[in-house]
């Protein structure tokens, strides 16, 4: 195995902390906190072959004072996010080092990419968090910064295949499935019917050998049973239960809305389908305020991000922060089981 070290030097971060236990009240000395201060400052290009290698990291001690147990977190996080979302590369207990395998941090990289197939350099932020008892809060390092390239992985979700009249009735086409990213009984995908009235089912495997449709409409599937039938062509979201056998499915018309939006609150500013490229685009004058994105221009089925700026949609989640006005190109990309989103600045 090759081996890459990385060595993390340390300076003094100034904090008092105190610890109130079982009414007795413990005054601790000044902390002296890890820095990352060599992750390495020339950009990283990761590439599969290395994937047995080994880094290491390695820090000085967090000086709490009296003689404690530290546990060491090391974590990392999209640049400007301000840990909003951080990722643990690994945990010690007073042990001043930790190793990671190439192959598991890119498996960590991986997510943050918005196109995962198509990686391009993440400019990341690691720090060192040291933390003695539940009742003390943690301390943590300044924040160094390094740019990592990963290379792509398929992450295998289970997959229920969508055969029908709008792409010849094939049951093995891997590019009209919907997945169960919880890798249980529930499923759902966007699908993009180009014609009115698009037939379809639901096939589990790819062969026709188990098949689910729906007798009279009834939003019950039947295994074998008759075709399903959409609506008017457009964008649709399928929702698939095997647990209940049930399904349902509904016409999509993606817009932005948010007080950073020209519409504010109260009006839609609607995005435009790339039928090649799978996405929602919209090119627009935004404000240093707050978006969200909802289909129909209703709040029934709306996208945030619950851990603002790592660029993974949550269903019903939380505004997404606009930090700076300008013109901005804004994509919205369901086409993948884990749904995302990206703002470029122009």
């Amino acid at each position: 195995m090759k081996k890459i070290t990385i060595l993390i030097t340390a300076i003094g971060l100034l904090s008092l902390i105190s610890c109130k236990k079982d009414e007795t009240k413990t005054l601790l000395s000044t902390p002296t906190v890890s820095v990352l201060s060599a992750v390495g400052t020339s950009p990283v290009v990761f590439q599969k072959s290395d994937s047995a290698t080994v880094i290491t990291y390695n820090w000085t001690a967090a000086k709490f004072g009296p003689t404690v147990v530290i546990t060491y977190t090391l974590e990392m996080a999209k640049d400007s996010t301000n840990f909003a979302n951080p990722v643990s590369l690994g945990t010690t207990t007073n042990l001043l080092t930790l190793s990671v395998l190439l192959w598991d941090l890119n498996m960590k990289l991986q997510p943050l990419e918005f196109d995962a197939k198509h990686p391009v350099p993440i400019h990341l932020d690691y720090r060192v968090k040291a933390v003695i008892n539940n009742n003390v809060d943690p301390v943590y390092s300044p924040v160094v910064q390094q740019t990592i390239t990963p290379f792509y992985v398929p992450v295998v979700y289970p997959l229920l295949f969508v055969p029908g009249s709008y792409q010849g009735w094939n049951a093995g086409d891997s590019s009209t499935t919907i997945a169960s990213v919880t890798s249980s009984d529930k499923y759902e995908g966007y699908i993009w019917f180009p014609t009115d009235a698009v037939a379809f089912k639901y096939d589990q495997g790819g062969s026709w050998t188990i098949n689910w449709g729906d007798n009279g409409a009834t939003g019950t599937l039947v295994p074998g049973g008759a075709n399903i039938i959409a609506g008017p062509r457009g964008y649709y979201k399928l929702n698939v239960d095997l647990g209940t056998l049930t399904h349902t499915f509904l016409r999509t018309a993606w817009s932005l809305i948010g007080d950073a939006t020209p519409g504010g609150w109260n009006t839609d500013t609607d995005m435009a389908y790339d039928t090649i490229a799978k996405v929602w685009t919209v090119t627009v004058d935004l404000t240093a305020n707050n978006i969200k994105f909802r289909a129909n221009h209703d709040w029934v089925v709306n996208y945030g991000d619950n851990a603002p700026a790592d660029g993974v949609l949550d269903f019903g989640g939380a505004n997404i922060p606009v930090t700076a006005p300008g013109n901005y190109t804004v994509t919205l990309d369901l086409s993948h089981p884990v749904y995302k989103y990206q703002l470029v600045k122009h």
